[in-house]
């Protein structure tokens, strides 16, 4: 857990971070990718990206010891720390339901913990394995899709279909038993995990470049929580000590629905023009 809640911490003062150059960066001119290329020279958004490596590898170790509810739960609360980071370093001011969400988060994160039991022991069969290659196959199809929609509509397509990437992630982690190239080849969690990753970036992207970002980040927590935390527990064995059941359910719902009531900090807030 405290490998989980440390992902969370780098992934959501990265976002910040990255917010804080990019803002930086915009006064040029250019496209986005002159854009990039800016932002890529100030240091704020190298070490954004250098959390963002850091906070992918310790999702990986907390991923194998950790059940998938617990820790899709856990990374969801980086928007809590989004927010909290923006009011200190961007100066954003929460208001006071917002400063209520993030305490939700972390009562539901505090239920959890309480309430976890160890990593499935289940190791996933071969036909789950392929499932998660078709799946991370399927969020390419849905972002082609998703892309052609209008307003709030792509933006909810595409922030589920990027969340269904990231879940995608979570489970072939699980689904990987060995780091030797001979079985890192030819396992087919090892390519669903490529897939949906890369598909997950390039659809959460192509979102909040055009659309809402609270639409957005609503889609993507749903997708990265609800499905992962259901194939835990039907197919990998994920189970909560005993007798509490209840408390890790509700744990995971406060969490999530915190999140939620958080979205808006999916992206830090960019300053107004002029500012």
């Amino acid at each position: 857990m405290v490998c989980a809640l440390g992902a969370a911490v780098c992934f959501g003062t990265a976002t910040v971070l990255q917010a804080m150059a990019a803002r930086a960066a915009g006064t040029g001119g250019g496209g986005d990718a002159a854009l990039l290329l800016r932002a890529l020279r100030q240091w704020r958004y190298l070490a954004g990206l250098a959390l963002d490596g850091l906070g992918f590898l310790l999702q990986i170790v907390a991923l194998r010891s950790l059940p998938i509810y617990a820790v899709g739960a856990a990374l969801a609360s980086s928007l809590a720390v989004t927010a909290v980071v923006a009011a200190r370093l961007l100066r954003v001011r929460l208001t006071r339901s917002e400063w209520a969400a993030a305490g939700v988060v972390c009562a539901g994160l505090a239920m959890l913990g309480l309430a976890s039991g160890a990593e499935g022991n289940r190791d996933g069969s071969t036909v789950l394995r392929y499932a998660m290659l078709a799946t991370a196959l399927a969020v390419l199809a849905l972002g082609t899709a998703g892309s052609r929609l209008p307003g709030r509509g792509r933006a909810l397509a595409l922030g589920l279909g990027a969340g269904f990437g990231f879940g995608v992630v979570e489970v072939a982690v699980r689904l990987i038993d060995a780091l030797t190239p001979s079985v890192l080849l030819t396992n087919p969690a090892t390519y669903a995990l490529l897939l949906g990753g890369g598909a997950a970036f390039l659809l959460l992207t192509s979102a909040l470049e055009r659309g809402s970002v609270t639409v957005t980040t609503a889609g993507l927590v749903v997708g990265e929580t609800v499905g992962p935390a259901t194939v835990g527990v039907v197919w990998l064995g994920d189970r909560t000590r005993e007798g509490l059941a209840w408390l890790a359910v509700l744990g995971f719902l406060v969490a999530v629905a915190g999140a939620l009531a958080l979205a808006r900090f999916g992206e830090a807030p960019v300053a107004e023009e002029g500012s």
